[in-house]
């Protein structure tokens, strides 16, 4: 079953594939929608209709079998339940899905923070130093989605040699595109409109004080998003988006706009990590051992690299890094399936 009228929601994405996995939730008397914000369990939603408010804790959701908490992007279906009005009652299976790990005192399990993002843009401003280190867990989060990761670097005006900048991000980037922004310059801002002409989604991800609502108020001509100064000793910003918010650009194409995010616990990305560490993948299939750990082993391809200079020990480093930290997660995951 497919929804051959959505309405509005073409303005939000809706297109064949879209209709194509709605068809694995769709009954009659269900209602098709995207979720634009979560907020205290409730949902704002588009409907074909226009844009309402939705539980999924409702008793409607509950019959329904409703599992999974949703997320911003998500597509739904939904019912008009005449006492507890619009309740979703099943989620649309994900294409993409950003997901980080709770930390333990939120139990440590997963968090979905965007769902259906066709590209992820990682935003970082100029204003302060870049961190490799920080980039590449952002990359390894964003390729284990599902989307296709682009880094974005604000406040172009703000320095002289940019050019010298691209190059030390490329480094951690690898193959990803590297698009330098200036609001004010109105540098990058068609490079980063491209990225949405064919009509997909394109979310924001990166720390408070980056930018990010200041690139999308230029993106859509208009101040929607509140934004706010950083503190002057560290370049830090507040959070002045509170909520993740899903907004249609003019003329196609959908922005999500995220909370700075102060941490970014990795959640089983071995496919992340590779596509991260394509280099350091690379390399490795010249290894006397295939389950070589890069730290001690003999004949060592990875390390015989760094100590002829074609590797950065840095890079390695965040690598072993992340790689403990993701087999940390495995093991408490185990922990509390066996308990």
């Amino acid at each position: 079953m497919t929804v051959d009228h959505p309405g509005d929601l073409v303005t939000y994405g809706w297109d064949e594939r879209v209709s194509e996995r709605y068809a694995a939730v769709a009954e009659p008397g269900r209602i098709p929608g995207r979720v634009v914000q979560v907020q205290r369990g409730l949902c704002t939603v588009a409907t074909p209709s226009g844009v309402r408010q939705a539980s999924a804790y409702t008793l409607a959701s509950r019959r329904a079998g409703l599992g999974d908490d949703p997320a911003c992007g998500d597509w739904i279906a939904a019912v008009d339940d005449s006492d507890e009005g619009l309740a979703l009652v099943a989620i649309v299976p994900r294409w993409s899905a950003i997901v980080r790990r709770q930390s333990d005192d939120r139990g440590g399990g997963e968090q979905v923070l965007i769902a259906n993002a066709d590209r992820v843009a990682i935003v970082l401003g100029l204003d302060r130093p870049v961190s490799a280190n920080r980039l590449e867990r952002t990359l390894a989060l964003v390729w284990e989605s599902g989307a296709e990761p682009v880094v974005v670097l604000t406040k172009g005006d703000l320095v002289d040699d940019r050019s010298a900048i691209v190059v030390d991000t490329n480094e951690a980037a690898g193959e990803v595109d590297v698009i330098v922004t200036s609001v004010p310059m109105g540098m990058g801002l068609e490079e980063i409109r491209s990225l949405t002409h064919d009509g997909g989604t394109l979310a924001f991800l990166g720390p408070s004080g980056a930018g990010k609502s200041t690139l999308i108020n230029a993106l859509l001509g208009e101040e929607q998003q509140a934004t706010g100064a950083v503190r002057s000793k560290d370049s830090r910003g507040r959070h002045t988006t509170v909520t993740r918010d899903l907004i249609p650009m003019p003329g196609g194409g959908v922005l999500i706009d995220t909370p700075g995010l102060r941490s970014l616990g990795l959640w089983e990305a071995e496919e992340g990590m590779a596509a991260t560490f394509a280099d350091i993948e690379e390399l490795a299939v010249g290894c006397r051992f295939r389950d070589c750990h890069h730290a001690a082993e003999p004949d060592c391809a990875v390390r015989s690299a760094m100590a002829a200079g074609n590797l950065d020990a840095r890079r390695l480093d965040s690598y072993h890094k992340l790689q403990s930290e993701l087999h940390a997660a495995e093991r408490r995951t185990a922990r509390r399936r066996q308990s």
